[in-house]
């Protein structure tokens, strides 16, 4: 059934079409949807050479390393220090150095084992923060001072901390290499500090560091070239391995070394036999008590706890009675015992 408008609602409806009233919402929301490919632009002059589970396992590792940055700062200056992971990224070495102010302090760093060097980067205001303090100041720094290079004593004070840096640094990277990070020189202009060539592709740790109430960042800049040996370690299934790992190599050690002074009730057992009550009652001195899983010769066994542990011959040393240990009882591997203190000659 076809409805007719009356001449109100026709005027009306002319109007509102006339007027753009809601005319461009209607014919665009009947407009048909144009498909789009959605294109990812890649530049062949700067390919990407981490994977987003590599860059991830890099953030992991330098989480770990601001923690304990953060811990021994704080000691060190006496003041409240953070230090966070802010990004990790993956650009050319040109960008980086371009990214940096002049003058800045910049640390070359060797990578022993690993061929190359690193560089970090820490910022004027957070650098100037750090000597101030050490030097009886309230670590507010001299804004002024950002602008210059560093004095002898500056640098040589700067050295210090950087040492204390690089110590965490191989803490935080232990689970993947034994890395022994070396201070090499300390450049203030970034154009000196040309470790790789500028098309090379690093990876970039931007950390935010907070001393007092100064902020400013620590970049901790790896060329591929010197990364690249250990490259296929940066994987979290490799991460946590090795994590495990070293936790139960750890924990097994203390565990070791806990129950070594433990002592334990060490009970040589000649044999045994079954007696009513009344006969144990009525036992005396002289009584002979013959042991029905025993033969003469045969050798005793020796207990630890409760645990059967080794066999043993029964003898004298001095004026006291001892056994001495003959083989030991194979259980298994579940009862493993490594080792047995004892005194004299192999005997009890």
């Amino acid at each position: 059934m076809n409805e007719v408008l009356s001449q109100d609602e026709i005027d009306q409806l002319l109007n509102t079409m006339t007027n753009g009233g809601g005319g461009d919402s209607i014919q665009d929301e009947f407009k048909p949807e144009k498909e789009t490919r959605k294109i990812k632009i890649y530049d062949f002059k700067r390919p990407d050479k981490f994977s987003k589970e590599q860059i991830r396992t890099v953030s992991i590792m330098h989480e770990t390393f601001a923690r304990l940055t953060t811990t021994s700062l704080s000691a060190q200056l006496r003041s409240l220090v953070h230090v966070h992971v802010a990004s990790v990224d993956q650009l050319t070495y040109e960008e980086f150095i371009r990214s940096i102010p002049t003058p800045t302090t910049l640390a070359v760093i060797n990578m022993d084992p690993l061929k190359g060097n690193a560089i970090l980067e820490i910022d004027p205001s957070i650098t100037f923060s750090i000597i101030d303090r050490l030097f009886g100041g309230t670590g507010a720094g001299d804004k002024k001072a950002t602008g210059r290079d560093l004095t002898d004593i500056e640098q040589s004070v700067m050295e210090g901390i950087i040492v204390r840096i690089l110590a965490n640094m191989r803490e935080a990277w232990t689970q993947v290499i034994d890395l022994r990070p070396r201070l090499g020189q300390i450049e203030t202009n970034p154009q000196f500090a040309q470790i790789v060539p500028p098309t090379e592709m690093v990876v970039l740790v931007t950390l935010e560091t907070k001393v007092g109430d100064e902020e400013g960042m620590l970049n901790f800049c790896i060329p591929y070239l010197t990364i690249e040996p250990i490259i296929s370690k940066l994987s979290s299934q490799f991460w946590f391995s090795s994590v495990r790992r070293s936790s139960t190599t750890q924990y097994l050690a203390t565990l070791k070394e806990k129950l070594s002074d433990v002592d334990m009730d060490v009970v040589a057992e000649i044999g045994s036999i079954k007696l009513p009550i009344r006969d144990v009652l009525a036992l005396q001195a002289g009584d002979v008590v013959r042991l029905s899983n025993t033969k003469v010769g045969d050798p005793l066994t020796l207990s630890v706890g409760n645990q059967r542990k080794f066999y043993c011959q029964p003898g004298i040393v001095g004026k006291k009675m001892a056994v001495q240990v003959i083989s030991k009882i194979d259980q298994g591997d579940s009862d493993d015992f490594e080792e047995l203190s004892v005194e004299g000659d192999e005997s009890l």
